[in-house]
């Protein structure tokens, strides 16, 4: 036990010590500065640049949201959550291969809304439609910005109101977006010249074909082409700045596509400003369904474990990585020989009962009486030798006289029985019955001096 509790005492001690050692030499990082340079847009992240104050409130508000951190593929696949809503917020950690956003824009030929939320959003992305182009243009880039601070992001920033009234911008006043949203134009593709023509008119709501019973239409500069309308449907500009678009969408295949060119408005920092808050939901409700976020390009893909990513950073790995060595290390060296080797202990694990009855049968069966009488009168001589004082090689008329002279037995009843007893040992013919007959006296002798040496014959004699 003391061997046992010597090593549990030197393994703690030597976890102590490996905890002490990491927590001595841990050195914490710092975080990176949250700027519009290095932007986190997860929805994990609780900076200024971060959308998790979005995601909780859709979450708490009775939206259906989750947090998508598998690769755009499984889309083409999710029948089990459908999601009806997509969206990719900010440039994000992990670039997107044109293989994913080939699956994304198949996704959303098939009825999903995609949402992009971005400045220089991937070209991949912003697909053609029909006789359409969209493409963005950074106007002013972030230098030396604070994120958190509002006024420093949306400085010489007039609110922007709607630009006409869609479903996008119901319930909206005004916008704030930051100085450096950018620019969103459209232009038209002349598929039979394969040119480009960027002609500009003003277009208004009635002029919609997608919004013809829209009351009250509001005039706004929208991009179209200076030639007669395409058949298809242009993309509807509903904030703008100036002659700057801000929002629009516009349809792919049966699903559709929406540009925000500011992320900012959706950010920590700038949900709350004016109406931003009220345009995010205006967008990612749409009509209804699971609204996902795309966090696998965010660095936050499902095949890393949440225990490690959320101990990342810290001593803990470390230090248990160090315990699982040292305990594989005491599991190894328990299993080798450092010495000679030793035989196994052997353990007799029969019963004294057995062992009695096995030799009773045996000496039974070879009728070896001598040898039973041998067995039994050894111990009795002993006993008596011991209850007269004397030594046990003292002769028999003696032991016999001073057993008697403390008892009430006889001397020569008790010299007879011993010496019956040695000539059957030292030959004497004798028979079962006469063994039988000197074994009985031997005990009643025991009995009547009182002289059972062990608690185990006494109650075998009860039992008896």
């Amino acid at each position: 036990m003391r061997q046992k509790l010597g090593i549990l005492v030197s393994i703690m001690l030597v976890i102590g010590v490996l905890i002490i050692i990491n927590t001595a030499s841990y050195v914490s990082k710092d975080e990176p500065q949250d700027t519009e340079l290095s932007p986190n847009r997860s929805t994990y992240h609780s900076g200024p640049t971060g959308t998790r104050a979005l995601y909780d409130f859709l979450s708490e508000s009775g939206y259906k949201v989750m947090r998508w951190r598998e690769i755009p593929e499984r889309l083409l696949a999710d029948e089990r959550q459908s999601v009806q809503t997509f969206v990719i917020v900010g440039d994000t950690a992990l670039p997107i291969e044109d293989e994913q956003a080939r699956s994304l824009l198949l996704w959303v030929q098939q009825g999903g809304r995609l949402v992009l939320v971005d400045r220089r959003p991937a070209d991949s992305l912003l697909a053609s439609s029909a006789d359409w182009s969209v493409r963005t243009e950074l106007v002013n880039f972030p230098f030396n910005v604070d994120s958190a601070n509002p006024k420093e992001m949306t400085e010489n920033v007039k609110p922007v109101p709607p630009n006409q009234p869609t479903l996008l911008t119901q319930d909206i006043e005004s916008v704030m977006p930051s100085k450096f949203a950018a620019t969103i134009a459209f232009t038209a593709v002349d598929s039979a010249k394969s040119s480009v023509q960027r002609q500009t008119r003003v277009f208004t709501v009635d002029e919609d074909p997608e919004y013809e019973d829209q009351s009250e239409p509001e005039a706004g500069p929208v991009i179209v082409p200076e030639s007669s309308i395409p058949m298809s449907p242009a993309p509807v500009v509903h904030l703008a700045i100036s002659t700057r678009a801000l929002l629009l969408d516009y349809p792919h295949g049966a699903g559709r596509i929406i540009l925000l060119s500011d992320p900012y408005m959706f950010s920590n920092g700038g949900i709350g400003l004016k109406d931003n808050l009220q345009l995010a939901i205006n967008i990612l409700r749409g009509s209804g369904g699971l609204i996902a976020f795309d966090e696998f390009h965010q660095g936050r893909a499902a095949a890393r474990n949440e225990l490690i990513g959320y101990f990342s950073g810290t001593p803990v790995i470390p230090i248990l990585g160090q315990i699982v060595l040292l305990i594989l290390v005491l599991l190894w060296t328990g299993s080798r020989r450092f010495a000679r080797p030793l035989p196994l202990a052997q353990i007799d694990r029969r019963s004294s009962l057995e062992f009695v009855a096995s030799m009773a049968e045996l000496q039974q069966r070879a009728r070896a009486f001598d040898l039973a009488i041998e067995n039994i009168y050894a111990r009795t001589r002993r006993v008596l030798a011991r209850y007269a004082g004397t030594d046990y090689n003292t002769s028999r008329t003696e032991i016999a006289s001073r057993v008697a002279s403390r008892s009430s037995l006889e001397s020569r009843q008790v010299e007879v029985l011993m010496r019956q007893c040695e000539d059957a040992i030292n030959g004497a013919p004798i028979t079962e019955r006469q063994s039988l007959l000197l074994a009985k006296r031997l005990r009643d002798i025991e009995r009547d001096l009182g002289l059972r040496m062990r608690s185990r014959d006494a109650k075998q004699a009860q039992k008896g």
